[in-house]
């Protein structure tokens, strides 16, 4: 039984197709050829979810707790930042589940089917198992067939596969057994297989020319599309920024409860009234949550996501941002995002320029439309070689008209087209005086090679001899161990006399003159070289991962920079390692050729386990999958609708160098996240080891329930939002990324450090000034107004060591110091906060105590570093 026979037998068919009946009945068995989606959270509940969080939690307890106080405007504005949280998760989670709808609308919409023995257009969900289709230029291959008939059949399968060129598909390829091991429905896993990848169509692949008959044997979910579909509805792990938000949210939660409990219970057992000593606890308690660290976190995230936009770098998920910034490997498709995913000649060696040139513009089935190349990719690489030389197609075929042509196919390997020549040329140097007719081809080199008896050189025509030809071949050996196509250019004269030789492909293609050679590659991008170089200065490791030939990807890696004395794996090698084996190498694996979606995926998964922060780059459907699974997934703005509606990123102008901007603006916002945090949390700090300090030593509690809000709505303000608005450091890109959470152990030893000088700074000047006066309002008020100004300078020292201006901090600060003096000094505000009005001596003293933190500041960065 033939191959051929054995497929028909397989999938109960025949040439003739299935009748409407059996087509009815498989369709009812195998279901429609549609890609199934998970069912989707209800819009409302989708909403609600947004609140199931600690901090939320928090922030809501903070809000009733500050109701219950009497400051009713501070718990609106929590209400009012907790919402505006809840909508912006919300309409990102929504507009993430577009990706799938994306994924649906690319499925091919009608079919050429043939039943009952007529072909007949149906809609391609119609299709089934079995069902005997017919694809052509231009159209969609409606589900993943088996070729049984092609006629230079060329499929492009870039977005797919990753692969730059089209392949050509053999319907008389050579299965063998691998036909009974099921090797075909095992789609991705075949692909790796030369001849069952000449037989197999994925669903979805673009025809780029020629046609052919195949026999569906997967539909839908089944399909390669179909285990792509599967793989980007999976739940996405929580970014970098998420996590260390947690986890701070957590530790907060924690100290606010232990705190407030141990307050109340001690203002309570000293006597004090339970009222007041409840209000105070849970006021502390709001001071003691940073309920600003959403709202400065969305602003922060927001200003970044405008900056980056302005550079080409359209961010769809806040938090993405910053993620971005704290990775550490980068993994990037090659085709189009490496490349410019355009065929072109780059090494070219010709015998005689002038007449190599015109063979590359006039055997050639490439044009150009309205801009836009139309045809084979290697035919648009030599017509546009032609044209950057001055050999303009259209121009050319006027003086040699095209009157015939012998097409390419897997056989011959070559193209030929005849041309009559319209115009004489006097310094023509012919074989025969009479001739008008050329024959130009173009093809592999070695096949093209021996069908030449002659070798032009620069009109020079000679006999091609042995030693000549060994040159040659050399050329070859050397262009393709630098991972180009070649293609070898010849040509010949006809004799008019002989015409009808023309209808002989092989009298036409005999006697050839060699004329030169072209190498093509999909060539890297000339920025990308400088981009890999900055990744790898910040401590970034890059990866290549593509579906392209191992030879091509090493070329390429190596030309930018990615692959130096790391390891290559194919996507075969890849399937023979187990798990313990892949992940004992994965981190020093630099170059990932020839893999597949579910490779894609086991590859930023192998990462991950390594505790890596990592980043895909890709611009196809194939790499939806792992730009879903990845820390942060980058997608190409020219890539396809799938790709951009999985990431997190999309860069517009499918530039990787703008990922390097994209990093640096990462990084300076997780860094003005820590600022923030630090300042935020050290003022919190500071409020409780006061608050809790009096309490121990029977000192009246320094600040009112209102004051202990006005610090934390002051603090949470103006000078918070304006650190998140800080330059980036000057040593931004020259330092490893950050693995550690928003407080290291340095920084929390800086906080506690902060919030002890404080602490000790405001209760010496409160004590100070309840020993030298009986006026308590005065002294609450000078302890009140120096914790403020604690902060005003704290907020001074947590600055960046930037050279860009941030003239908002300034405004920030002056802005707080005047509110702080309105709440001294306008009676109506001294009613509502219990103050009153402070001399200049105590401003003095204010100035000096407060003061201290700068010394503090210093000493403490010399003991644990600036980190």
């Amino acid at each position: 039984m033939t191959s051929l026979e054995k497929i028909l037998d397989k999938y109960k068919t025949n040439f003739n197709g299935l009748t409407q009946e059996e087509a009815n009945e498989r369709l009812a068995k195998y279901g429609k050829n549609e890609l199934a989606e998970d069912k989707k959270d209800h819009p409302i509940k989708l909403f609600l979810m947004q609140f199931v969080d600690i901090l939320i939690a928090l922030l809501i307890v903070a809000a009733i707790a500050a109701f219950f106080v009497g400051e009713w405007v501070d718990s609106v504005v929590i209400v009012i930042v907790v919402l505006l949280n809840a909508i912006i998760g919300f309409i990102q989670e929504y507009r993430a589940e577009k990706a799938m709808e994306k994924l649906k609308s690319l499925v091919s919409t009608e079919a050429v089917v043939k039943r009952n023995g007529e072909f007949e257009k149906v809609p391609g969900s119609e299709l089934t198992i079995g069902d005997i289709v017919v694809v052509e230029e231009g159209d969609k291959i409606p589900a993943d067939i088996i070729m049984i008939e092609t006629v230079d059949l060329k499929i492009d399968e870039s977005s797919l596969t990753g692969e730059s060129l089209p392949v050509l598909k053999d319907s008389n390829s050579d299965i063998g057994e691998k036909f009974n091991e099921n090797a075909i429905l095992n789609i991705d896993k075949s692909s790796h297989d030369e001849n069952i990848r000449k037989r197999f169509a994925y669903m979805d692949s673009n025809v780029i020319s020629g046609r052919g008959i195949g026999v569906v044997i997967a539909i839908g979910m089944e399909t390669s599309i179909g285990k792509i579909a599967e793989m980007i509805q999976e739940e996405e792990s929580e970014t970098p920024l998420q996590e260390k938000i947690a986890y701070l949210s957590k530790t907060l939660g924690l100290i606010a409860i232990v705190i407030c409990s141990l307050v109340f219970a001690l203002q309570y057992f000293q006597g004090h009234d339970i009222v007041s000593t409840f209000m105070t606890a849970v006021s502390l308690a709001v001071a003691a949550v940073p309920e600003g660290l959403p709202a400065i976190l969305t602003l922060t995230l927001a200003l970044g996501m405008q900056k980056m936009a302005k550079s080409n770098a359209v961010v769809r998920k806040l938090l993405a941002v910053e993620t971005l910034g704290s990775c550490t490997v980068v993994c990037t498709d090659k085709t189009g995002t490496l490349t410019l995913n355009k065929m072109t000649v780059r090494d070219a060696r010709l015998n005689n320029q002038e007449k190599a040139l015109e063979i590359c513009a006039l055997c050639n089935n490439s044009s150009i439309k309205d801009g836009k190349i139309i045809g084979d990719p290697t035919d648009a690489a030599v017509m546009l070689y032609g044209e950057d030389n001055g050999y303009i197609k259209g121009e050319i075929e006027k003086t040699y008209p095209r009157i015939k042509e012998i097409p390419l196919d897997s056989v011959r390997k070559r193209m030929t087209t005849i041309h009559e020549k319209l115009e004489s040329n006097e310094n023509d140097n012919s074989l025969s005086p009479d001739v008008n007719l050329y024959a130009f081809t173009k093809g592999a080199p070695e096949i093209i090679l021996d069908m030449c008896k002659y070798i032009d050189n620069n009109g020079n025509i000679e006999i091609i001899d042995e030693e000549t030809k060994e040159t040659v071949r050399n050329n070859i050996n050397e262009m393709t161990n630098s991972a180009l196509r070649v293609l070898a250019l010849a040509y010949k004269k006809i004799d008019i006399s002989n015409k009808d030789s023309i209808e002989n492909p092989e009298e036409v293609e005999k006697d050839l003159v060699f004329v030169g050679l072209a190498g093509m590659m999909d060539p890297p991008r000339q920025e990308a070289k400088d981009a890999v170089a900055s990744c790898k200065t910040a401590g970034i490791k890059v990866v290549m991962i593509t579906g392209d030939h191992q030879s091509t990807a090493s070329s390429i890696a190596r030309e930018i920079g990615i692959l130096t004395d790391g390891k290559v794996l194919t996507g075969a090698d890849l399937e023979g390692l187990d798990d313990d084996k892949f992940m004992a190498m994965v981190q020093d694996v630099q170059v990932y050729a020839r893999v597949y979606p579910e490779q894609k995926v086991r590859i930023v998964e192998a990462l991950q386990k390594h505790k890596n922060v990592v980043s895909m780059t890709g611009d196809g459907v194939n790499d939806a999958p792992a730009l879903k699974k990845a820390s942060i997934g980058v997608a190409m703005g020219s890539g396809t609708d799938v790709s951009k509606e999985s990431a997190d990123m999309i860069i517009q102008d499918d530039n990787f160098a703008t990922i390097i901007q994209a990093i640096r603006e990462g990084r300076k916002i997780f860094d003005n996240i820590k600022r923030f945090v630090k300042f935020q949390v050290s003022t919190n700090v500071g409020a409780i080891l006061t608050i809790v300090s009096a309490s121990i030593i029977g000192l009246p509690v320094p600040f009112n329930p209102i004051q202990i809000l006005w610090i934390n709505i002051i603090m949470d303000g103006p000078p918070a939002q304006s650190l998140g608005t800080e330059g980036a450091e000057e040593n931004i890109m020259d330092r490893a990324p950050e693995k550690g959470n928003i407080l290291s152990k340095n920084t929390l030893m800086k906080i506690i450090f902060a919030g002890i000088v404080m602490a000790v700074g405001t209760l010496a000047l409160y004590f100070y000034e309840l020993s030298t006066t009986d006026n308590i309002a005065l002294a609450t008020t000078v302890a009140f107004t120096v914790f403020v100004m604690y902060q005003l300078f704290n907020a001074i020292n947590n600055r960046a060591n930037s050279k860009e201006k941030n003239s908002f901090f300034w405004i920030a600060i002056l802005a707080s110091f005047i509110l702080q003096l309105l709440v001294i000094y306008l009676p109506y505000l001294q009613g509502i906060f219990r103050t009153t009005a402070i001399g200049p001596m105590e401003w003095i003293l204010i100035v000096i105590v407060a003061g201290i933190i700068f010394i503090s500041d210093r000493i403490v960065n010399r003991i644990v570093g600036n980190g």
